[in-house]
């Protein structure tokens, strides 16, 4: 039996990772780790499937991805492009394609690669620095854009969890 790990942020700090952002990364690597061993075998004829009419998996996994696309977008001062607008829209609606769980983890996990190489190449000094958000260009300031993509998918990720563990439990 493996031994499980302690949690990312009590493995210490990330050697290439500025240290003002370490909890943001710990964060986003935390669900990482968690909806990767979550997801596992998950089967996708379960993906769109609602509790009480809450949030399906395959609109967290969707959502996760999505929001850490746009809000690092708005981190590097970009506004969003058709391709994200069409994402966005379509967040929680299955696809005409089937998804497969697998596409939906893998694209949630690159995701998560491309937001940690954008922290690690952050300059500290410009954390307290507005960004604009949305159409209504609502001010941020960087820091908040990134403690808020992580306590948001934090937040999706333990949704994930417990949708999934009831749907899986009804299934045995």
């Amino acid at each position: 039996m493996m031994q499980k790990q302690p949690e990312v942020w009590q493995r210490g700090p990330l050697p290439d990772m500025p240290a003002l952002l370490q909890p943001v990364a710990h964060a986003l690597l935390q669900a990482r780790e968690e909806v990767n061993e979550l997801m596992a075998g998950f089967p996708a004829s379960l993906l769109w499937q609602k509790l009480a009419g809450m949030a399906s998996p395959g609109f967290h996994m969707q959502h996760m991805a999505g929001v850490l696309d746009r809000l690092f977008t708005y981190a590097r001062n970009e506004s969003l492009t058709d391709n994200q607008l069409a994402y966005l829209s379509a967040e929680g609606q299955p696809p005409a394609g089937i998804y497969s769980t697998e596409s939906l983890v893998a694209n949630f996990n690159l995701q998560v690669d491309k937001a940690l190489n954008q922290l690690r190449s952050t300059d500290e000094a410009q954390l307290p620095d507005v960004r604009w958000v949305g159409r209504a260009r609502v001010p941020s300031t960087l820091i908040g854009l990134y403690v808020h993509a992580a306590e948001h998918t934090m937040r999706h990720t333990g949704q994930l969890l417990v949708t999934v563990k009831v749907l899986l439990n009804r299934e045995a």
